[in-house]
């Protein structure tokens, strides 16, 4: 088990260091210089003392661009193992200060969606394969398709227009009210609670959809197992049946697929985010990016990168766990 667990380990570093090089390679090779139009804002400032020439010499020097690009890389990636991503252009403060300020709003959002996502999606799924091709099946396979297939930003954009123009029940946009500095602490988590609905039913109806169907399928591959017969066989209610033999055995599966969701709630995030203003880290990185800002723009797909490789990891440890064959392989 050590030796798997430091193979898994080996190969997610491995798998980060090369992403994060094809993106940096790729910032690199942008046919637009955004060094040189912060360069340009700087010397056009009346207080500044210096040339554009002058600024354009000093930034492409701190930020490595003066030199080709495998040595701008590993100059980057010394810098980032000491936890060092470099100042944000576009927010002027260090890259990871300005991370730590708006996680936490993606983090509650995220969290909230996984949650609800859970509660709903599994036990429709299991529903769906009790009933198997009945029309309570087929409707839940409908509502998880189309969950699957609607872009993200239709979906936004119905929720809002239904529930915040027709309805006016939420708010177009935004994480607080108007009024939200003369609240009380309790009155302002309840109003960041009610701006974060929308968001996070949005985020659950892309997502609920994969859950609904994985544990459909898992749940009938267990339905027809032999022990399952027995166990019906037996006289045991079908309650029982299912939820203390079936369900137990469907969890193993569905739990390492869960472990999946994170990253791509936090990719996913990034337009939702962006649609309905929360200052989380995806309309945060979203703006920086759409401002030229390099160093958010690394740290944040960096971040997407080893989150990604950190869920695997999880996922590959807790198969290693339940089956022994996998970490022979």
């Amino acid at each position: 088990m050590r030796n798997f667990i430091l193979r898994r380990l080996f190969l997610g570093v491995f798998i980060t260091f090369f992403g994060a090089m094809v993106i940096y390679t790729v910032i690199r090779c942008l046919p637009t210089s955004y060094v040189e139009t912060i360069a340009r804002e700087r010397a056009s400032n009346p207080l500044s003392t210096k040339t554009y020439q002058e600024w354009l010499d000093q930034l492409n020097q701190v930020y490595g661009l003066d030199v080709g690009i495998i040595p701008g890389f590993f100059g980057w990636l010394g810098n980032a193992i000491r936890g060092d991503f470099g100042d944000s252009w576009h927010y002027g403060i260090p890259v990871t200060e300005k991370f730590s300020q708006v996680i936490w709003y993606s983090v509650i959002i995220n969290i909230i969606t996984l949650i609800v996502e859970i509660f709903i999606a599994i036990p429709l799924g299991i529903l769906a394969a009790r009933k198997q091709y009945s029309k309570t099946d087929y409707g839940i396979t409908v509502f998880a398709l189309m969950g699957i297939s609607l872009p993200t930003f239709f979906l936004a954009t119905i929720l809002k227009y239904v529930f915040s123009i027709k309805l006016g029940w939420f708010d177009l946009y935004g994480l607080t009210g108007r009024y939200f500095t003369s609240m009380t602490p309790l009155e302002q988590v309840l109003d960041m609670a009610y701006h974060m609905v929308l968001p996070v039913l949005t985020l659950m109806m892309l997502n609920i959809g994969g859950l609904m169907r994985y544990t459909r399928t898992n749940m009938l591959e267990v339905l027809n197992s032999d022990y399952i017969r027995t166990a019906r066989a037996k006289g045991l209610p079908e309650r029982v049946v299912i939820n203390k033999h079936a369900f137990r055995n469907t969890l193993i599966p569905i739990v390492s697929y869960m472990s999946y969701l994170l990253p791509s709630l936090f990719g996913g995030s990034l337009i939702t985010e962006t649609l309905f203003q929360i200052p989380g880290i995806g309309y945060i990185s979203f703006q920086a990016i759409l401002r030229g800002d390099i160093p958010f723009a690394m740290f944040y797909a960096t971040f997407l990168i080893v989150l990604t490789q950190v869920s695997l990891i999880v996922a590959d440890i807790m198969y290693a766990v339940v089956d022994p064959r996998v970490r022979a392989n």
